[in-house]
């Protein structure tokens, strides 16, 4: 016996036999301490300070993740099979200066995560599916445990490829698991939550372009530090090519004041265009072509799907 089988839906939707969620999720509602730069009555628009200047070097992070199959994992102490992810996932870096941006690193992983220990390494014709085991057997928890391999090839790229101690990292997406890393900001594109009470958030509509959030601690499950940039836009929708920038919330307000302007610098070059990119100007043009390459470097989805399958009836 193989030690797995394939569930025969497609993984891009909900398994056959769907696995309740038991894990409580923490609370949401996030603490704010909002005098870091400035008093909140006193939030407007920042432009850069006039001595403030863009990172020599700006290396910009990103990974993509795919399940490629849910599979089901044989476990003797189990009453029946536990459900689990095939996934192939990769990370990248590109190093931006004031030549150009070139390629620094790309990583592909496979990896089969279940919350059995009897998870087996699944070697096919085409990759080899090395196991993981995760906290429990929701999909949750599973997306969870494959999100962290991902975040985890991220810094360990981001580790080895910095070379100069002035140079600035961006990650796409929240800091989170990051934080430890020096000279870090993490890139959120997309908001799902207003943070901000109403005054401050008020603020963010009336950024121009180049323009900044004063810097604000943000708790929810974790501390960080925040800002609000507007990129290059046309459209004059109030929200309009915002992102929210994070860093570690134990930098000094005066180091993550710095940090929040040089960051403000860099970004406007490399906003998207919406005639190339739905997802512009937030879509930085590094962060959509290194998105594009991961993609093609996890391989044929379809190809792997059916060398599981073979697999598994091994």
């Amino acid at each position: 016996m193989s030690g797995f089988t394939v569930d025969p839906w497609d993984p891009g939707y909900a398994a056959a036999l769907a696995v309740e969620n038991i894990a409580e999720l923490g609370a949401t509602s996030a603490e704010l301490v909002l005098d870091i730069e400035l008093q909140p009555d006193a939030w407007q628009p920042v432009t850069p300070a006039p001595d403030a200047v863009p990172p020599g070097t700006l290396l910009v992070a990103d990974g993509v993740r795919r399940v490629d199959a849910r599979v089901w994992v044989e476990d003797p102490g189990a009453p029946m099979p536990v459900p689990g992810i095939a996934a192939s996932y990769a990370a990248g870096i590109v190093r931006c200066g004031p030549e150009g941006a070139d390629l620094a690193a790309i990583e592909v992983n496979r990896t089969l995560i279940s919350a059995s220990p009897h998870t087996p390494e699944v070697k096919t014709p085409h990759a080899t599916y090395h196991p993981s085991k995760a906290a429990d057997a929701s999909f949750e928890e599973l997306s969870l445990a494959l999100q962290r391999q991902v975040t985890q090839l991220e810094v360990d790229l981001a580790v080895r490829h910095r070379t100069t101690s002035d140079d600035l990292l961006l990650v796409d997406g929240p800091l989170r698991g990051r934080t430890h890393l020096p000279r870090t900001v993490g890139y959120i594109k997309t908001h799902h939550t207003a943070y901000l009470p109403p005054p401050q958030s008020s603020v963010v509509a009336a950024l121009a372009p180049g323009q900044r959030t004063p810097v604000f601690l943000m708790g929810t499950s974790w501390r960080r530090h925040a800002w609000y940039v507007r990129l290059p836009v046309r459209s004059s929708a109030p929200w309009a090519g915002v992102a929210r920038c994070e860093a570690s919330a134990e930098l000094e307000p005066a180091q993550v004041v710095r940090l929040a302007d040089a960051v403000t610098l860099a970004l406007p070059p490399l906003a998207g265009v919406d005639y190339k990119d739905p997802r512009a100007p937030q879509n930085l043009v590094p962060i959509g072509g290194l998105e594009k390459l991961l993609r093609h470097h996890l391989g044929d989805a379809r190809l792997l799907y059916r060398s599981l399958r073979t697999a598994a009836l091994g």
